[in-house]
Parts: C-alpha cells; structure tokens; sequence
C-alpha cells in the first residue's frame, strides 16, 4: 500500500519537510505540490492523490473554503488540514467544511502521519487531536445554545420542510422564518441545510432517525 499525497502549502519549506518526511516512511508518497489555492485543482487533478494536505492559509485564498471545494469535487479524496493555529473555532470550520482530519504543523510527527493514515481510509470520518475536549468548550460557551424557537426551527429543518412551510407553521412571515434559518446556521457554523444537519447530529442536538438533508 503506498498513499499518494499532494501538499498544498503557500510555504517551501513547509513542502520540502513534508515530503521529506514522506520519504521516511514506505507507505507513504508525495507525488506532487502546490503553492497557492489556484494551482491546486489543476494539480490535483493531473496526480490523483489518495491524500491532500491543505495549509488553513493560502497565499491567495482561503486553505477551508479550498476544503470545501475539493470535498464537492472528490468525495473520496482525503482531506488534511494543517494549521499553525488550533483554535476551536478553525477545527470546526475544517470539519464543516469536508476535512478528513486537522492537525497542527507543529504536531509530533506520529500524529501527521496517523492524520494522513486516516484520512486514506477514512475520507469522510474528521478526526482531530483535542476534538472532545473542543466540542465540551464549545458547549460551555454558550455559542451553540439555540433559543427554544432556534431550536423548533431547527426541528423542522431536519424534517425537510422549506422556508415558506415554516412561516406557516410558525405563523410568521417568510423573511421572519429565514432570519430564524439564518441563526440557526450561523450558531452551527454552517452555510446551508445539509452543513447545519451534520453539525447539529455531531452536537447531539437532532437524531440521526430524524435528519432529512
């Protein structure tokens, strides 16, 4: 088994350490790298990698909305996040947006390797060295608190009904009910209907048996 990875990383240095690190280890290999969110897809495309490392910042763009793109256009493809910062709030918005696994770039080379390892067999599964510990924080804070019509909103969403049914069944208007939508989105991290589902079933705030994307 040998995991073919592109390096995505607006940093050489970052480029070369990864893939001398790559070199290491039999399994895995680097095939090819990018320096800029731009030049990804067409790099991507052209070496059909197992794996992707993706630094959180691009010189021209975004490393998670790079994410994001990539997860709509490979469902199969393994997705890293590699990050100088681990906040709570980039390991969320890395899991919302399709990665397979965040990781700190100053992380102990083992735990690279297994988020690599990971991410090839497990493309769809997030993985991330202190996420319990990040989803208690976030509990705590209160930013994922929904009111109580927040979370009848949600309640709905999560039996496919549309904006306008809602307004009905709510007796407000339509703009009243997507400005309910929107909160509920906002406080999931989330930019539409499948995004909020996933978050508020990983939140334990809806059941699987009950979640329509």
């Amino acid at each position: 088994m040998e995991i073919r990875v592109v390096v995505v990383d607006g940093h050489a240095l970052t480029r070369f350490g990864l893939t001398m690190l790559a070199v290491t280890y039999t399994d895995l290999k680097v095939v090819a790298e990018a320096g800029t969110a731009a030049e990804a897809p067409a790099v991507i495309a052209a070496h059909s990698p197992d794996v992707v490392t993706v630094a959180v910042g691009l010189p021209d763009g975004d490393g998670l909305r790079l994410a994001r793109d990539l997860r709509d256009r490979h469902p199969a493809l393994g997705i890293v996040i590699l990050t100088s910062h681990g906040e709570d709030d980039v390991l969320f918005r890395a899991m919302e947006n399709g990665a397979s696994a965040f990781v700190g770039k100053d992380a102990p080379v083992g735990e690279i390797t297994c988020a690599i390892r990971h991410a090839y067999v497990a493309a769809a599964s997030f993985t991330a060295s202190g996420l319990a510990d990040a989803m208690a924080r976030r509990q705590s804070t209160g930013r994922l608190l929904l009111s109580p019509r927040e979370h009848e909103v949600l309640g709905l969403l999560s039996d496919g009904f549309s904006i306008p049914t809602i307004a009905r069944m709510l007796f407000v208007s339509p703009s009243t009910a997507k400005t309910y939508v929107s909160r509920v989105y906002e406080k999931l991290h989330a930019s539409n209907r499948s995004q909020a589902l996933m978050a508020a079933l990983r939140l334990g705030l809806i059941r699987s048996d009950t979640a329509t994307a």
